[in-house]
C-alpha cells in the first residue's frame, strides 16, 4: 500500500529533523579502534654488484705463522746480447728476487637485539638481522678489495690528462682508452684469463674459427662503473658488440667483450667528486699543535660504505701558535655522510687529525674520522698516517676503470668467514634478554704484480642521480 502524499511529507520531515541533530558518526571519531595494516613481506634493498673479490687469486695463510703473507717472484734473466766465444765461459746472469707482502686483518660486526624487541615487532628481528649480516660480510670484502685495486700504481688519465685534478667533464671513458690499456698489457706480456699459463704457447687453429665459443678465448677483465659503462655505450660499435653477447658471458654482471677485455660492471667501484675547500680557524689553545703553518683537507663518505667520495680541496694556510695550538673546523652538512679531516704542514696532508669528536674505541679511536655531518670539531694534533684521495677539480666526477690480468692480485685468507647466532643465556646475560648475530673473517688483499693491472680515470657524461641511501 503506497503512502499518501501527506504521509510522505510527514516522514520526510521527521528524517530531516533527526539529521539536523548532527549525530553523524565519522571515521575520525574511532581512530583508536583502527588496526594498522603492515605488509607481511619486507621490501627488497637496492642491489650491490659484487664482482672484484672473485678475480683475486685465492691464497691461504697458515695458522700460527703470523699475519703477513709474502709472495715471491724471480724476474726473467736478460737475454744474452752476443754469441759465445770459443772456449770462453760467459760471465753469467744474476737472479733477481721480487717480493710483495700483505697483512691479514680481522674484520667483523654484530647486531644485538633485545628479547622484548624480538617478541613485539611484527617482522622477526632476529631473522632480519641474519639476512642483513649475510649481506654485510661479502659487501665488506668487496669494498676492501676495491680499495686495494684503486691503490695500484699503473695509472692513466682519459684524453692524456696529467692528473686527476686536470680531468674535465668531457674526458669520458671511450673504446680508445680501453684499446690503449689492453695494447700496453699485451705489449708487456700480462697473462690473460683462460690462457697464457700454458707451457705450449701454440694456439690451436680452431680457436679462431666460428665453431669454438668466444667465451673460451684468452682475455683480460675490466671492472667498470655503471656510469662509465654508459659512456662506452655511446659508441655504436661497443653497444652493438655488447648487445649480441648474451650467450657468451662468463662472469656475473658482465657487459661483454671489447678489444681483448671482458667488461664487468659494478656499482661498488669507488668514485670521487671535487668540492670547494673547507677552511678552519687557528687557535693558540685547546690542543698540542706546535707553532707553524698547517693545512687541512676534509673528505666525505657515505655512511653506508665509509668510502671517501667527496674530496674537498686543501684549505688555505693556517698559522698556529704553539705549543698548545688547535684548529676548529665546521664540518659540511650533508645527510647520510660522515667526514674525515686531514692535517699537514704542506698542501698535501698525509695524516688524519686528532679530535675528541672521532671514534671513542677501535683502531681509529681519537682520530678525526667518522665525524658527524654539520658538527663543530677541534683538531688538537697530528694523528695516524693516512693519505686522502687526490681531489678532482671542483664539481668534476672521476670514475676509475680497472683492467686486470691473471695473477694481478690475490685474496689472503687466514681464517674462513664465520657466522655466529647467539640465542641462549650465559653469565653475561643470565636472563637471556639479548640475541646476537655476528660475523668475522681474517683476510687481506694483496697486489701480486703492479704491472699486471692498470686503471683509467675519467669523468662521465652522466652523473649519479639517486641519493646515497638508495
Amino acid at each position: 500500500m503506497k503512502p499518501t502524499k501527506s504521509q510522505f511529507f510527514t516522514v520526510s520531515a521527521l528524517l530531516a529533523g533527526f539529521l539536523s541533530l548532527g549525530v553523524t558518526n565519522s571515521a575520525g571519531s574511532f581512530t583508536s579502534d583502527v588496526e594498522n595494516y603492515i605488509q607481511d613481506e619486507v621490501e627488497p634493498l637496492a642491489r650491490r654488484q659484487l664482482v672484484a673479490y672473485q678475480f683475486g687469486r685465492p691464497l691461504k695463510l697458515d695458522t700460527n705463522r703470523g699475519t703477513t703473507y709474502t709472495a715471491s717472484r724471480y724476474e726473467r734473466l736478460p737475454l744474452p746480447f752476443a754469441q759465445l766465444q770459443e772456449g770462453v765461459a760467459p760471465a753469467g746472469s744474476a737472479m733477481t728476487l721480487a717480493q710483495v707482502s700483505a697483512t691479514a686483518q680481522q674484520w667483523g660486526d654484530r647486531v644485538i637485539i633485545t628479547d622484548v624487541a624480538n617478541l613485539t615487532i611484527k617482522h622477526p628481528l632476529f631473522q632480519q638481522a641474519i639476512q642483513l649480516v649475510s649481506l654485510q660480510l661479502p659487501e665488506t670484502l668487496e669494498r676492501n678489495t676495491m680499495n686495494t685495486l684503486v691503490s695500484a700504481t699503473q695509472l692513466n688519465y682519459a684524453n692524456g690528462r696529467a692528473s686527476r685534478a686536470a680531468l674535465v667533464a668531457t674526458d669520458v671513458m671511450t673504446p680508445h682508452e680501453g684499446n690503449r690499456i689492453v695494447g700496453s698489457m699485451l705489449d708487456y706480456g700480462v697473462p690473460r684469463f683462460m690462457g697464457d699459463e700454458r707451457e705450449d704457447m701454440m694456439i690451436e687453429a680452431d680457436s679462431y674459427r666460428g665453431d669454438k665459443s668466444p667465451a673460451v678465448m684468452e682475455h683480460y677483465v675490466t671492472l667498470i662503473h655503471p656510469l662509465a659503462a654508459q659512456d662506452m655505450r655511446e659508441s655504436a660499435l661497443v653497444a652493438n658488440a655488447w648487445s649480441h653477447n648474451d650467450i657468451n658471458r662468463l662472469y656475473n654482471n658482465e657487459l661483454g667483450p671489447w678489444g681483448g677485455a671482458r667488461y664487468v660492471e659494478s656499482n661498488m667501484i669507488p668514485y670521487w667528486i671535487g668540492v670547494a675547500a673547507v677552511n678552519g680557524t687557528a687557535s693558540a689553545s685547546g690542543g698540542s699543535l706546535a707553532t707553524g703553518t698547517y693545512y687541512i683537507q676534509v673528505t666525505g663518505a657515505p655512511a653506508q660504505t665509509s668510502v671517501e667520495r667527496r674530496i674537498y680541496q686543501v684549505s688555505a694556510s693556517l698559522s698556529v701558535t704553539g705549543p698548545n695550538g688547535s684548529i676548529s673546523v665546521t664540518i659540511p652538512t650533508l645527510a647520510n655522510y660522515v667526514f674525515s679531516v686531514y692535517i699537514g704542514t704542506t698542501t698535501s696532508p698525509t695524516n688524519l687529525g686528532l679530535s675528541a669528536s672521532g671514534p671513542s674505541s677501535g683502531a681509529l679511536a681519537g682520530q678525526a674520522t667518522q665525524l658527524a655531518s654539520g658538527s663543530a670539531v677541534v683538531i688538537t694534533g697530528t694523528g695516524a698516517s693516512q693519505t686522502p684521495p687526490a681531489a678532482p677539480a671542483t664539481g668534476v666526477y672521476v670514475f676509475p676503470t680497472i683492467f686486470i690480468g691473471n695473477h694481478a692480485y690475490g685474496q689472503v685468507l687466514l681464517e674462513n668467514p664465520e657466522f655466529h647466532y647467539l640465542t641462549g643465556a650465559d653469565k653475561s646475560d643470565p636472563l637471556n634478554q639479548t640475541r646476537v648475530v655476528s660475523w668475522k673473517v681474517f683476510y687481506g688483499s694483496i697486489i701480486l704484480n703492479q704491472s699486471f693491472m692498470a686503471r683509467v680515470e675519467s669523468s662521465s657524461a652522466f652523473t649519479p642521480g639517486y641519493s646515497v641511501t638508495a
